[in-house]
Order: C-alpha cells, then sequence, then structure tokens
C-alpha cells in the first residue's frame, strides 16, 4: 500500500464551524485563515511523522505522542484570545442571562417573604381581635352600655315581677271568660242562683264537657281570642303610627262591645227570673241601670287591659335582653369568621413558605451555574473537532512514516496501523473527543 492509499483510508471528513466566504484575492504580504489551517495542519502531519521516524512507529509510544500532542494543542487554544472569547461568548451571555434570572427571583422571593410578613400579621391582627370580641362577650351583659347597647343589666327586676302578674292575671281571664261565656250561652238559670253564681260557675267547664263538643270547645278557646286581642295590642304598640292607632282604638272597642253582649246576656236571663207582669222587656236602657251589667264588663274588660299593658311591659324588657342577645351572636359569628380566615391565611403561609424553600433552591441552583460557568470562562476551551482534526494529521503523519520507511510485511504492517488507529481512538476516548461528542467541547481550567 503506497503512502497516499494510506493517507487517504485514515483521513476524517472535518465538518466546518462556519460557511466557508468567497476567496478574496490572495497576497504573499497577508496569509488568509485558509493558509494558516492549512500550515498548522502541515505541522502536525510533519511532527506526527518525525516523531513516528524516532519511535519505528511503536504504537505504544503514539499514546505518550498523543498525550504530548493534546497539551501542545491544548497551549496553541489558549493562546488564541480571539478565538477563545468567541468560544466562551455563548457561555459569558447564558452567565449574564442566569444573573438576571438570580436578581428576578431575588425579588420574587422578597415579594414573597413581605406577602408572609403581612399575612402573619393580618393572623396576629386577627387573633387579637378574637381576644377582644371574647372579653366583649364575657363583659357584654354585664356592661352593655360600655359597648353602647341600650338594655339594661340582665332581667331586670320590673320584668320578673311583670311575669308573675302576667301569670295568674292570665289564669283569671280564663276562668272570667269560661264562666261568663257559658253563664250568657249555654247555662239555664233559676231562682236560686245568686248574681256571683250565674256570673262564675265554678262547674262551668264539666257543665259544658257534659253538654256536647261545641259548648267545651267554645268555652275553652274563648279566653284565647281575648288573649290574642291583647297580643295585637301589644304589636301595634311597638309601631307608633296613626294606622296602628286606628287599630288599637278597633280593639278596645270590639273587646268592650264582646263583653258587652256577654254582660247583657247574664243579666237578661237575672231579669227574666225576677221580673213581674207590670216589668217592662228588658232592653239595653235597663241594662244600663244594673250594677251587675256594668261589674261583668268591667270585670273583664279592664282586667283585659291590664293584660295587655302588663304583656306589653313583659315583652318590652325581654326584648332589652334580646338586645345583648343579639350582640352577643354577632361578635360570636364574628368570631367563627375570623377563626376561618385564619385558616385559610395558614394555608396560604404554607403555599408562600413552600414558594420561598423552592425559590431559594434555585438561586442556590443558578449560582451554582454561575460558578460553572465562570469556570469555563476563566478555563480553556478545547473545541474536540478541531482536535480530532489535528490529531488525525498527527496519526497520519505517523502511519505516513510506517507506510514509506518501515520493512515489514504487508501483514506486519497493517497489524501495527491498526494498532495506531486504536490508540488515536483511544486517546480520542480520553480526551472526550469521541464520534458521540463531536459537537461538544471538552474544559479544561488552568
Amino acid at each position: 500500500m503506497d503512502t497516499a492509499s494510506i493517507k487517504n483510508l485514515f483521513r476524517l471528513k472535518s465538518i466546518p464551524t462556519e460557511p466557508k466566504q468567497e476567496q478574496l484575492p490572495k497576497t504573499e504580504a497577508i496569509p488568509n485563515e485558509e493558509s494558516l489551517e492549512e500550515s498548522r495542519k502541515r505541522t502536525y502531519h510533519e511532527s506526527g511523522y518525525r516523531d513516528s521516524s524516532r519511535t519505528n512507529g511503536n504504537h505504544s509510544t503514539l499514546s505518550i505522542c498523543l498525550d504530548v500532542v493534546y497539551s501542545k494543542f491544548q497551549n496553541e487554544e489558549k493562546e488564541m484570545v480571539e478565538k477563545q472569547q468567541k468560544l466562551k461568548e455563548s457561555y459569558v451571555n447564558e452567565q449574564k442571562n442566569r444573573e438576571t434570572e438570580i436578581k428576578a427571583l431575588t425579588v420574587s422571593q422578597e415579594n414573597k417573604e413581605e406577602q408572609l410578613r403581612n399575612k402573619n400579621k393580618e393572623i396576629e391582627n386577627h387573633q387579637n381581635t378574637i381576644e377582644s370580641l371574647k372579653a366583649e362577650i364575657l363583659d357584654l351583659p354585664r356592661n352593655p352600655e360600655k359597648y353602647n347597647v341600650k338594655a339594661t343589666k340582665g332581667a331586670s327586676a320590673k320584668f320578673w315581677i311583670g311575669l308573675i302578674l302576667l301569670i295568674p292575671i292570665t289564669l283569671y281571664l280564663a276562668t272570667f271568660y269560661i264562666s261568663t261565656s257559658y253563664s250568657a250561652f249555654f247555662k239555664s238559670f233559676d231562682a236560686k242562683s245568686t248574681v256571683i253564681q250565674s256570673v262564675l260557675d265554678a262547674n262551668a267547664w264539666m257543665k259544658a264537657w257534659y253538654d256536647g263538643f261545641i259548648e267545651v270547645a267554645f268555652v275553652t278557646l274563648i279566653p284565647f281570642v281575648f288573649l290574642g286581642l291583647g297580643f295585637l295590642i301589644h304589636m301595634f304598640g311597638e309601631n307608633k303610627t296613626r294606622a296602628n292607632y286606628i287599630k288599637l282604638g278597633l280593639l278596645f272597642i270590639v273587646t268592650f262591645v264582646f263583653d258587652s253582649i256577654l254582660a247583657y246576656e247574664i243579666e237578661s236571663k237575672l231579669y227574666e227570673l225576677n221580673k213581674t207582669f207590670d216589668s217592662p222587656p228588658f232592653d239595653l236602657k235597663i241594662a244600663f241601670t244594673k250594677i251587675q251589667f256594668w261589674g261583668i264588663i268591667f270585670a273583664g274588660f279592664i282586667v283585659y287591659i291590664i293584660w295587655g299593658l302588663v304583656f306589653d311591659f313583659v315583652m318590652k324588657e325581654h326584648r332589652e335582653k334580646d338586645k345583648i342577645k343579639s350582640e352577643l351572636e354577632i361578635r360570636q359569628k364574628k368570631v367563627i369568621s375570623l377563626s376561618e380566615k385564619i385558616n385559610v391565611l395558614k394555608k396560604e403561609i404554607e403555599e408562600v413558605i413552600t414558594n420561598i424553600a423552592n425559590t431559594k433552591e434555585l438561586i442556590i441552583k443558578t449560582r451554582g451555574r454561575i460558578e460553572e460557568l465562570q469556570n469555563i470562562i476563566d478555563g480553556v476551551i478545547i473545541p474536540t473537532k478541531d482536535y480530532k482534526l489535528y490529531a488525525s494529521e498527527y496519526v497520519q503523519g505517523w502511519i505516513t512514516f510506517i507506510g514509506e520507511k518501515i520493512a515489514v510485511s504487508r501483514t506486519e504492517k497493517q497489524t501495527m496501523i491498526d494498532d495506531c488507529i486504536a490508540t488515536y481512538n483511544t486517546n480520542l476516548e480520553n480526551v472526550g473527543a469521541n464520534s458521540d461528542g463531536q459537537n461538544l467541547v471538552y474544559l479544561s481550567s488552568l
């Protein structure tokens, strides 16, 4: 095999890093970039040929020589300032971007920390408000005026006195109207009955029970009619309007008329028992002259008015207690609402803390990357494609000597060449210039 054939067999095509430009007319004074590269290739080729001649093409020595070649290539690349700046340009730009990223992350972290402080402060304010509300809940029933609540302290003596009076008056009205309604509409009088016995019959309800369902239902339910009228007096009296005053007047008139009817019926039955042939028919004129008639009216009507006034007074006193209760409920609802807000804020704080931790971790990683980039910028970038190109020229020179000057059989010569190529590939693997990393660079910090 001649020298040209061996060289063509071993040569590796390099991938150009820049598109070829149209060559300018060559001048002897200023050599162009193409001639410098060719000169450098030729230098490596000649070095390989020369070193191979000194060692008779020994592949073991080739390994040592390739290490020296790599060191030489590294030193040459270090001296090429402009080329190094160009190779490092992408790392410099990335470093600037990383520094900008750190500034943005730092601002984000500060904002999140400010959010964390604000949320903690908000929780503290809510907790203070809750403590204040709980203190008010305890103190409000004792000192309502302190909190601008226009209500008396607790249940006043007037309330209890009114309630105590209301119970017997209610029982009286029930007894009175059961008896008078039964006497007026269902009872049959006899000559032996006194006026009191005629109006207030102790067995009125039992007699109505025996008389039938209608009778017992009527005398049982009629007291509730008057109690309902008394309740309406209270309701209309709460809103002091002209219409309500008219309604109050009508209620009093209706009650008075109904009591008058009861009194008239009872007095009519008593009059029939005692009249003679000379007695005129019973009418209103006669009824108005009877003391019993007015006694029945006022025994019911006046007591009914008293019941309505006492009931109204008791309800007003109870409303004073309701004011305090209402204020307490308002404060309790505020406590619940603030507690819910605190729970929401605590969840938000957990998220913010997690985000801060992630941001800090990202800042640390970014700073680490900046340090790596700085090491790259401070070091020497070895373009593996270029090294492979020049190393192949060196080995080609080495093999050229073997092909031209070593006098051995064709088989032995091919074995030597194969061993040299294997040593060359091992060297590429060791320096990171293997075929899988042709587009990468190898960094050596000096």
